[in-house]
């Protein structure tokens, strides 16, 4: 494991520590492509942060689910088979990683516009009884065999790029609400009606952030941008105010103990604070949660932070949101860092990730701890899911590519 993780960290010649940048000459005091033996590699730190989550998400994985198979429901299964299954989406989502780290941010530019395509042509067909999986109601998933592949989590991949693409082919427009906004607000209203007939507002909920984050970041004038936030605003709540189960699920986020809710829309919640309550300062140790024998529903999914409050307690929660907080400011500096070389679509595309990767832990920690109202959004790279770990994996891969890129540039050669 080791020396796999040392030829990531060091691909391309990274010698193994942080090099000083040397001073930017301008376009003319390029001298050719230089030796990428001579390049520092990639930030070191984000792989070993992203390797750390990724490794304490499969031992506790492994720890809330080792007792699902006592259900009846799951009898067939063995005690590992969701952490055999896990282990198998992240080999699968590393090599995706490694292949998406050689494709230039050049590539990425042209091929945003048809990804997006790709990724709408996905959504409507996960619609049809045919071709798309029903679980618990929902129709959110492609049977693949071997897999459920989710397309919204390739939607918001595909969102991403193709804002930060739009942002640059509007550079010239950006104070003209109507030519600059309007488009990418009828994209992403598109996105937003097939992801609410699965239904997923959560996942709907993300992409509208990565999109209005991009445009915000990409010049957008600051009364547009609140225009943009109030719509959004006003839209989140009337699609709740006219649906009785979101509604419900309201209500029962504002008083989960009581007797209507607390085996009804409030038994998750309640059952995730119970366990974190359970845990206090310094958890009951790996393996020794009560919640995640039946009590507590998508323990090793939605809820698995509440597992690692129980088990790790308040110092393991904390341990958590500083490892997603550090990532998240790591990688918006990167995306500035590409900004400030005149790398716009690359410096948006970085800190669109790093909003779509803050933002979607910031709203699971916020249900688990009782924070938010309940929303089916999973931790990223931590909680099960082939889906998601692979489009995070990718993610983070094209930031490192961003960051490769700044270090080429910085150190006088092309990309």
């Amino acid at each position: 494991m080791s020396a796999v993780l040392s030829r990531l960290t060091g691909w391309f010649g990274a010698r193994g520590r942080a090099e000083k940048p040397l001073p930017l000459r301008g376009m003319d005091g390029l001298r050719g492509n230089i030796s990428a033996t001579s390049v520092s590699g990639v930030d070191q730190a984000l792989v070993w942060v992203t390797v750390a989550l990724l490794a304490w998400g499969l031992v506790m994985v492994y720890s809330a689910s080792v007792a699902i198979p006592d259900n009846p429901k799951f009898a067939k299964y063995a005690h590992s088979y969701f952490l055999s299954r896990h282990l198998l989406f992240m080999a699968m989502a590393f090599v995706a990683a490694l292949l998406t780290f050689q494709v230039p941010m050049a590539s990425w530019e042209k091929v945003a516009p048809w990804l997006f395509v790709i990724s709408l042509l996905l959504l409507i067909a996960v619609l049809l009884p045919f071709i798309g999986k029903a679980v618990n109601g929902a129709r959110r998933w492609i049977g693949l065999g071997f897999m459920s592949f989710q397309p919204s989590e390739l939607a918001k991949f595909s969102v991403l790029m193709y804002a930060a693409n739009y942002m640059v082919r509007k550079m010239d427009v950006k104070e003209n609400f109507l030519r600059a906004v309007a488009p990418m607000g009828i994209a992403v209203a598109v996105v937003g009606v097939l992801l609410l007939a699965e239904p997923d507002m959560g996942a709907f909920m993300v992409i509208a952030v990565i999109a209005m984050g991009i445009l915000f970041l990409g010049g957008v004038n600051a009364r547009m941008f609140f225009l943009i936030a109030t719509v959004l605003v006003v839209a989140f709540g009337l699609m709740i105010a006219l649906s009785d189960w979101r509604r419900e699920r309201i209500f029962a986020y504002l008083d989960p103990w009581s007797e209507k809710h607390a085996l009804g829309k409030g038994y998750q919640l309640s059952h995730s604070l119970i366990a974190i309550g359970r845990g206090e300062i310094f958890g009951v140790g790996l393996g020794g949660s009560v919640e995640k024998l039946h009590w507590l529903p998508e323990a090793h999914t939605d809820f698995l932070l509440a597992v690692i409050g129980e088990e790790f307690g308040l110092v393991g929660v904390l341990c958590v949101i500083g490892l997603f907080l550090w990532m998240t400011r790591r990688i918006m500096h990167i995306g500035r860092q590409a900004i400030a070389l005149d790398r716009v679509f690359s410096g948006l595309v970085a800190q669109g990730v790093g909003i779509w990767i803050g933002f979607q832990a910031f709203i699971n920690m916020g249900v688990n701890l009782g924070a938010l109202p309940t929303k089916g959004l999973t931790l990223p790279l931590m909680s099960y899911g082939g889906s998601a770990i692979m489009l995070n994996l990718i993610s983070l891969a094209v930031v490192l590519r961003v960051d490769y890129e700044n270090r080429v540039l910085m150190h006088g050669g092309r990309v």
